[in-house]
């Protein structure tokens, strides 16, 4: 078992819960941060921070962390939504301060606490739409280059699963796929899951699979580079549609079983 530091204590109690259980599920997992990184397309460092409360996990680390550590990933994902509430109210705690303090003396007080509230409910809404948004257009920039900066760091470790080349500048990954058949189904190389959720803005070694067995399908979804995109999510769309499934753009297990089929289109 891991001997953790006592997280900060001016951490939200629906924040420390979100990171005790994270805690909990990386104990269970019995696997190092380096090896967690591996596992998730997430840095060392950045589980380091995530598990110390020094900053918040995004959903898909989260996600993530409860398929390594055999939790229930939307029990985990609702603990995640309501500690990322509480961890954006947090940053607005000093600029209602200011407000109060900066009231006018002569005002009542009865009249004043009607506006604060209000004041206070307007910023706290803005904040959380504008992390919302933030996170939405910087996430797949920020999946990627954490996960080259991984690569890049430990390229011996990942070499032994996930053939790459990568620069000390950081130019895209370029993956390999070594299609053979087994037992009636195909594999890449690169992973063998079957039911591991795959949509837009995610990376790592599932995606290079899936992009793989999309090429071999007939729909190629451009380069083999790891990087769920555009071009990836309309390979998948015609490769559901030729084989008869619904057609959402998203891996899912169904979709997996097709692209493993000795007889996919």
């Amino acid at each position: 078992m891991s001997r953790w530091k006592e997280l900060p204590a001016e951490l939200h109690p629906h924040v420390h819960q979100l990171i005790v259980r994270l805690r909990r599920l990386k104990d269970r997992s019995e696997l190092s941060t380096r090896q967690l990184a591996t596992k998730t397309g997430y840095s060392a460092k950045s589980w380091q921070r995530y598990l110390n409360g020094r900053s918040l996990p995004p959903r898909e680390a989260v996600e993530a962390m409860a398929r390594v550590g055999g939790d229930d990933p939307p029990r985990l994902l609702v603990m995640h939504e309501i500690a990322a509430q509480r961890w954006a109210e947090g940053r607005v705690v000093t600029t209602d301060a200011a407000e109060d303090s900066s009231a006018t003396p002569a005002q009542p007080a009865t009249e004043q606490q009607p506006y604060r509230r209000h004041l206070r409910a307007a910023v706290t809404a803005g904040a959380v739409v504008t992390v919302l948004s933030v996170s939405a257009a910087l996430l797949l920039a920020v999946r990627l280059t954490e996960a080259r900066a991984q690569l890049a760091h430990d390229r011996s470790d990942v070499a032994a699963t996930a053939p790459a080349t990568v620069s000390a500048s950081l130019v895209p990954v370029i993956y390999t796929c070594r299609l053979e058949q087994r037992d009636g189904r195909w594999n890449a190389g690169l992973s063998r899951t079957t039911d591991v959720l795959l949509s837009n803005a995610q990376v790592g070694l599932e995606v290079a699979e899936a992009q793989c067995l999309l090429q071999r399908a007939g729909t190629a979804p451009g380069e083999i580079d790891g990087v769920f995109g555009p071009k990836t999510r309309r390979a998948v769309e015609r490769m559901q549609k030729q084989n008869g499934l619904i057609v959402n753009g998203v891996i899912d297990p169904p979709t997996w079983q097709a692209l493993r089929s000795a007889d996919a289109k």
